[in-house]
C-alpha cells in the first residue's frame, strides 16, 4: 500500500496585533487543521496585543501588564512567531510576499491585514507643535503623562466616546480641562439631544469646561515652539499647555491601496461577508475594513465578529458571515454611565419616543418604539442598569410585552416585572452569544456555574456589559434544571457574607472557630477567614490582635500597617478633617527624620510615613500616640479619611463650616470596619473643592443646610456620588450617615464598595432612601444602637497594642532574634529622602544627609 507525504505546512501572516488581531489568532487556533498553519505576526507596535478599550486605567494605576491580552502561553502552545516593532511596508500579491520596515520578506498563502486606523488630525496651523498629541496607544498615553507634569491646562479637540476618556485622563493628572466638539452636542453620535445636555451637565459638574459647536482653528505656539493656546473657528483662544486630537478615526488601508486592492470612497479595505478583499488570498479584518454593508466600525465587538469570521473562512467551514453589527455602546465617561443602543435616534418611519428625565437626580432615559410596538433602541445617561435588558430587546426586533412606559420608570414606580428575551436576541454583542446559545451552554453542555458558561460560550469576556443579564439567564436555567446555584461565601460557609453578618449579630458568635463549627465546615480560607475577621470587627468583637483573630487578618492588619513593595511598612496618622496643628507637623517630622522615613502628603489630606521596619512600627507609634495622634486605619477596611476644604471660615466662597462637620464626623466614624474601605469628604460650597461627589460618603453645604451624596468612589472605577438627600440640618444629615453606613456593613457583600453595592441594591437609590429616611424596613433603631456601639466601644489600635505586651510581641523582623532588622530592606537616597532600592542597586541604610539652607531664615530643605 503506497503512502502519501503529508501535505506541506501552509503559511498564514496576520498583520497587525491588536485586539481584533489577538480574537483573530485565538479563534484561528480552536478551528481544525490550524495546526496545519504557520502563523507568523508582523506587529507595529513594541508590544503584543493589549486592552486598548480600557487604555484610560493606566491613569488610575493599572500598568501595561495589566492589560495584556495575549495569554502567557498562547504563542508558544500553538506555534506562533510574533515578530513586534516591524511593521509591513509592502504587499506583493503576485508574489505573495509582504516586505518589513526592517527588509525581510515573509512568503504567505493567505493574508490577514488587521492593520486597525488611526487618529484623525485636524490638518490646523500648529498640529505637530510640541505638546500635541494623540489617544491611541500606551505610547501615546506615555507622553500625555509626561508633558502633563509640566501643564497646567489641557485641552482635547473631540466630544465624542474617545474624546470623554481623555478628557478624564487629563482631568485625573490634575490639569483643568477643556473639551472641543464641532457638533451642537457631546457624543452626537450615541446620544440624542436630551441626553446630551444633561451628560454635558454632569461632565461641566466635575470641573471640565465644554465648548460645541466650535472647532479648532489653529494651534497657537510660544518662542519656543511649545503649545500655548488653541484658536477655536469662533475665534475664541483658549489658553493651554496641552492639546489631545480626539475626532475620530481613519482606516489604516494603506497597504491595501498601494497593492492594488479596492477600497472604499471614505476609507477602509473593501471586503464581502466572508471577509475576504478582491484577492481570494487576503482578508482584511477590523476597523481597517469596510464591511458587507458599506460602513467601517470602529467597535471592538464587531472586529471580534469578522475576526471569528475570517478564522472559519480560512479553515472552509461554513458559518454566517459577517454582514454588518449591533454598535450599541455602554460605558463610563468622566464617571458618568451612559448607554445607547439600536437605533438611538428614532430614523425608522413612524417611530415615537417614550422619555423619563429627572435633572435633579441626573437621570435620562428614551426608548425609541416603532409602529408595531418593538423597541427599535434607546439612550441611558445616569443610569444604565436596564442596558442589559433592553438591548437585547432592541435586537430581537419583537413588540414588547410590556408597556414601554414601565421600562422607563424609576425602581418603586415601574410594575414592568420579569421580561422574557427570545433565544435568538444577543446577549453578549461582542462575542455575538444568543441567549439560546447560554442556555444550551446548561443544558447541553452542563456547565454549572457563570464561570463555566463563559469559559464555553465566551459570553462576559469582552467588555462586560451583559454580565448582569447572563447572571439571570444562567441562574434562571440552573434553576429550571433543578440545580441549586451556590452563593454561598465559599466552600466552608453556604451562607452569604450578609447572612453571616446576621448569624454572629444574633447568636453573639465572637469567635472564627465558633462560627465555623456551628454553622461552616472545614478549616476556612483566604476567603472566610478575613471576611469573618471584618465583621467581628464591626460589631465590636474585641481587639483584632486578640486570640485567634490575629490569625484571621491580612498582611496589613496583621501588624496595623501598609505593607510596601520591598517588605518595609508605611505608617499614616490620623489627621481629622485634614487640620493639624505646627506642633503636629513639627512632631511627625521629626519622627521621620530620626528612622529616616520618606514622607509624602496624601490624597486624602495625611502625612505617610514610609520605609518603617517591623521592629520599628511600636516606636513610631509610641511617639505619635504621646503627641495626641492615633492610627488612621489606612491599612484596614475601615474609614479612611474626612477630607474638607477650609469652608466659611477661611473661604470666601463658604457658606457653612465644613471643617468642622469634618472632624466630628471623622472622630465618629473612625475604626469603623466595614466591607471595603471608607472615604468621605466635605465641601463648604457648591464650587466642591473636597470633592465630596467622588466619596463613599460626601457631604455639600448649601445656604439652607447639608447635601449627603452617596456611592461615589474614585481609583479604576470611578463613580459620580448620587443625592441621597438635601438641605438637611445637622442633627438629621448625622441620623441619616449613621444608618446609611450601619446598613451597607450589614448588606454588602465581601470587598465590596460602596458603589457597587448601590447600584446591585434592589431598588437602587430609592430603596435605600426609603431604608434610612423613611424607616421602611422598621430597622432604623437597630441601626442607631450599632453605630451608638461602635461609638462607645471605639479604642485606637495603636495605644492599645502599646499597652499590650503580649500583642507587641509580634513586631519583630525575626522571632528567632528580636530587635534584628530585616537584611532584606534597603533603600537608596533620592530626591533628599530615601526610595525602595531596585534589583542591582547597593542599597544600603541611609544617614539622612545634614539641612542645607536654601530659602529664608527658617525653611530647611535636605538635599542628597
Amino acid at each position: 500500500m503506497t503512502s502519501h507525504p503529508p501535505d506541506p505546512p501552509r503559511d498564514l501572516v496576520l498583520v497587525g496585533h491588536g485586539m481584533v488581531g489577538q480574537r483573530f489568532l485565538e479563534a484561528f487556533a480552536e478551528q481544525p487543521g490550524a495546526g496545519r498553519w504557520r502563523v507568523t505576526v508582523l506587529a507595529e507596535e513594541p508590544r503584543p496585543a493589549y486592552d486598548r478599550v480600557h487604555l484610560s486605567s493606566l491613569f488610575d494605576g493599572r500598568t501595561p501588564e495589566d492589560l495584556a491580552l495575549c495569554p502567557p502561553g498562547f504563542l508558544a502552545e500553538h506555534g506562533i512567531d510574533l515578530r513586534l516593532g516591524d511593521p509591513v511596508t509592502a504587499v506583493d500579491r503576485a508574489a505573495r510576499t509582504v516586505t518589513t520596515r526592517a527588509g525581510r520578506q515573509v512568503r504567505y498563502d493567505a493574508l490577514v491585514l488587521a492593520t486597525g486606523s488611526a487618529p484623525f488630525v485636524p490638518p490646523v496651523p500648529g498640529h505637530d507643535a510640541a505638546g500635541c498629541h494623540v489617544y491611541r496607544t500606551i505610547e501615546d498615553l506615555d507622553a500625555i503623562r509626561a508633558d502633563a507634569d509640566r501643564a497646567t491646562t489641557g485641552v482635547v479637540v473631540g466630544g465624542g466616546l474617545l474624546g470623554l476618556e481623555a478628557a478624564g485622563a487629563l482631568r485625573a493628572t490634575g490639569l483643568s480641562t477643556h473639551v472641543v466638539e464641532f457638533a451642537p452636542r457631546l457624543m452626537a453620535v450615541q446620544v440624542d439631544e436630551g441626553g446630551g445636555a444633561l451628560l454635558r451637565r454632569k461632565i461641566e459638574d466635575l470641573g471640565v469646561t465644554v465648548h460645541t459647536s466650535a472647532a479648532a482653528d489653529a494651534v497657537e505656539t510660544g518662542p519656543a515652539g511649545r503649545v500655548r493656546a488653541l484658536t477655536l473657528s469662533d475665534g475664541r483662544e483658549l489658553a493651554a499647555d496641552l492639546v489631545v486630537f480626539s475626532a475620530g478615526i481613519r482606516p489604516r488601508d494603506g497597504l491595501a491601496r498601494d497593492c492594488g486592492l479596492p477600497v472604499g470612497a471614505r476609507g477602509g479595505i473593501v471586503v464581502d461577508e466572508r471577509c475576504r478583499t478582491a484577492d481570494p488570498a487576503v482578508l482584511a479584518i477590523g476597523e481597517c475594513a469596510q464591511a458587507a454593508d458599506g460602513r467601517v466600525y470602529g467597535l471592538v465587538a464587531p472586529g471580534y465578529q469578522m475576526a471569528e469570521t475570517a478564522a472559519r473562512e480560512l479553515a472552509g467551514r461554513p458559518g454566517d458571515g459577517f454582514a454588518g453589527a449591533d454598535t450599541s455602546t455602554k460605558l463610563k465617561l468622566l464617571g458618568v454611565d451612559v448607554a445607547s443602543f439600536g437605533d438611538p435616534h428614532g430614523a425608522a418611519e413612524g417611530a415615537v419616543d417614550v422619555l423619563y428625565s429627572d435633572s435633579r437626580l441626573g437621570v435620562y432615559r428614551k426608548l425609541v418604539i416603532g409602529s408595531d410596538g418593538a423597541l427599535l433602541g434607546g439612550v441611558l445617561v445616569g443610569d444604565t442598569d436596564a442596558y442589559g435588558t433592553l438591548r437585547p430587546l432592541a435586537a430581537a426586533g419583537r413588540p414588547l410585552t410590556v408597556p414601554p412606559e414601565q421600562l422607563v420608570l424609576p425602581a418603586g414606580l415601574g410594575t414592568a416585572g420579569p421580561i422574557a428575551l427570545p433565544d435568538e436576541a444577543v446577549l453578549c454583542s461582542c462575542h455575538n452569544v444568543t441567549q439560546g446559545a447560554v442556555r444550551a451552554a446548561v443544558h447541553e453542555q452542563g456547565c454549572d456555574s457563570v464561570g463555566a458558561v463563559k469559559k464555553c460560550t465566551r459570553a462576559g469576556t469582552g467588555c462586560g456589559s451583559c454580565l448582569k443579564q447572563l447572571t439571570t439567564v444562567v441562574t434562571e436555567e440552573l434553576a429550571a434544571t433543578g440545580v441549586v446555584t451556590q452563593t454561598g461565601l465559599c466552600e466552608h460557609f453556604p451562607q452569604t457574607r450578609t447572612e453571616l453578618y446576621e448569624i454572629v449579630r444574633v447568636t453573639g458568635i465572637t469567635g472564627f472557630s465558633e462560627l465555623l463549627d456551628r454553622y461552616g465546615r472545614g478549616e476556612g480560607c483566604e476567603v472566610c477567614k478575613p471576611t469573618v475577621a471584618s465583621v467581628l470587627a464591626s460589631l465590636g468583637g474585641g481587639h483584632i490582635l486578640d486570640g485567634e483573630q490575629a490569625a484571621l487578618q491580612d498582611s496589613n492588619d496583621h501588624f496595623l500597617a501598609n505593607l510596601q513593595r520591598n517588605g518595609s511598612y508605611s505608617v499614616v496618622p490620623r489627621v481629622p478633617g485634614g487640620e493639624i496643628t505646627p506642633e503636629g507637623l513639627i512632631t511627625i517630622g521629626e519622627i521621620a527624620r530620626d528612622y529616616g522615613l520618606y514622607t509624602k502628603i496624601t490624597g486624602g489630606q495625611r502625612i505617610d510615613l514610609f520605609g518603617a521596619t517591623v521592629d520599628q512600627l511600636p516606636g513610631i507609634w509610641a511617639r505619635l500616640v504621646d503627641a495626641g495622634f492615633e492610627s488612621g486605619h489606612a491599612y484596614g477596611k475601615a474609614l479612611r479619611t474626612v477630607k474638607s476644604c477650609v469652608g466659611e471660615t477661611w473661604c470666601r466662597y463658604g457658606v457653612q463650616d465644613s471643617v468642622a462637620l469634618a472632624i466630628e464626623l471623622e472622630l465618629r466614624y473612625r475604626g469603623l470596619r466595614s466591607p471595603h474601605k471608607l472615604k468621605s469628604a466635605v465641601s463648604g460650597c457648591a464650587r466642591e473643592c473636597a470633592e465630596a461627589q467622588s466619596k463613599d460618603f460626601g457631604v455639600i453645604a448649601t445656604s439652607a443646610g447639608w447635601n449627603l451624596y452617596v456611592g461615589g468612589n474614585g481609583g479604576m472605577t470611578p463613580r459620580h456620588a448620587d443625592l441621597l438627600a438635601a438641605d438637611l440640618d445637622r442633627e438629621t444629615l448625622i441620623r441619616t450617615i449613621d444608618r446609611y453606613l450601619m446598613f451597607y456593613i450589614r448588606t454588602a457583600d465581601r470587598l465590596e464598595r460602596t458603589s457597587v453595592w448601590l447600584d446591585r441594591l434592589e431598588g437602587g437609590l430609592d430603596h435605600l432612601r426609603a431604608v434610612v429616611i423613611d424607616d421602611s424596613l422598621g430597622i432604623a433603631a437597630e441601626l442607631d444602637e450599632l453605630m451608638s456601639r461602635h461609638i462607645v466601644g471605639y479604642q485606637d489600635e495603636w495605644a492599645a497594642t502599646l499597652a499590650d505586651p503580649e500583642r507587641l510581641r509580634r513586631f519583630v523582623s525575626f522571632v528567632n532574634a528580636p530587635g534584628t532588622p530585616d537584611p532584606a530592606i534597603s533603600f537608596v537616597p533620592e530626591r533628599g529622602q530615601i526610595r525602595p532600592a531596585r534589583p542591582g542597586e547597593d542599597g544600603r541604610v541611609l544617614t539622612i544627609p545634614a539641612p542645607v539652607l536654601v530659602a529664608g531664615p527658617r525653611l530647611e530643605v535636605l538635599t542628597p
